[in-house]
């Protein structure tokens, strides 16, 4: 699809122009954060600028959705060397391009925008975890591949992702419903507890729907304990750091979920919470490979 979208009033229209103002702390986890070292921030952050305006686009309520898709191609052709219309995609090309990495990742994500746009139920949750093989799991193995870490990491790696973002959809499900009619609670999860999709637009989650939602929550919990070992198994001491971090958030964010509804209560951890978590996490973190070291 051409790259030139056209606004009557302010000249052509990119991704980056209608960014949400959503940034990296408004996050369910660190981006390039102090653990991260200096000089890989950089790139770390062009791929996130990237990415979230990728995202804002898929989630704009106002654009028809034969726009949405013409901005995601002109990301992707900007990214790929095919057009300049996004500042964002040149730019992040650049930062690859300097440090050899690859612009799949990138690419699988813009996959899942494009699914955003024209999916909005999930029947299952396979299906769910396939979506999170786009939407998620590129953003852990990018950070693994800066790093130089071996892809033999990926799985683990690929859980923690899918938690991540499976806490975000259980912590969103009632706005994501209401606002753009999107529903991704498995479709069979809501069933066999006896709750209807309609529930997720009310102010309280029903006995029913809030059975349905603790039960993918302590699924989910679960999910992320298979990425327990990636901390220790990362050979840069500082992504490990990172790692710790993150796990510790999202288990946080995870146990809420089993403890709270998501429709009527605060599923949040407040920056206080994430800032004295990413400091215990951190110090365990450290600590835990320090012993390590000092026993091998």
């Amino acid at each position: 699809m051409s790259a030139a979208i056209s606004q009557k009033s302010s000249g052509p229209v990119t991704a980056e122009s209608l960014r949400s103002g959503k940034g990296g702390g408004d996050e369910n986890f660190p981006v390039a954060s102090l653990l991260i070292a200096a000089p890989l921030r950089p790139v770390i952050l062009a791929f996130y600028d990237f990415v979230r305006a990728g995202d804002d686009v898929a989630d704009n309520p106002t654009l028809p959705p034969e726009q949405k898709r013409a901005l995601l191609d002109q990301l992707d052709q900007s990214l790929i060397g095919e057009s300049d219309a996004e500042p964002l995609g040149v730019k992040l090309a650049a930062q690859l391009a300097q440090r050899g990495l690859t612009n799949r990742h990138a690419r699988d994500l813009l996959d899942a925008f494009r699914q955003d746009v024209d999916k909005n139920r999930y029947a299952n949750w396979n299906e769910l975890i396939a979506y999170c093989a786009l939407s998620a799991m590129p953003v852990g193995r990018f950070l693994l591949d800066v790093h130089g870490e071996s892809r033999d990491l990926w799985p683990a790696s690929d859980a923690i992702c899918a938690a991540l973002q499976i806490n975000n959809h259980l912590q969103d499900c009632g706005k994501d419903f209401i606002a753009m009619d999107r529903v991704y609670v498995p479709l069979d999860a809501l069933a066999l507890a006896g709750a209807e999709v309609e529930g997720l637009g009310a102010a309280k989650a029903s006995p029913a729907l809030r059975a349905c939602l603790k039960m993918l929550a302590q699924k989910n919990r679960d999910l992320l304990e298979q990425g327990a070992a990636l901390p220790g198994d990362i050979k840069d001491f500082r992504l490990g750091l990172e790692i710790s971090v993150i796990l510790h958030h999202a288990r946080k964010i995870a146990d809420l979920l089993v403890a709270h509804d998501p429709l009527s209560e605060n599923v949040r951890l407040s920056k206080t919470q994430m800032l004295s978590g990413a400091v215990t996490a951190a110090a365990g973190g450290a600590f835990s490979r320090l012993s390590r070291r000092s026993h091998s």
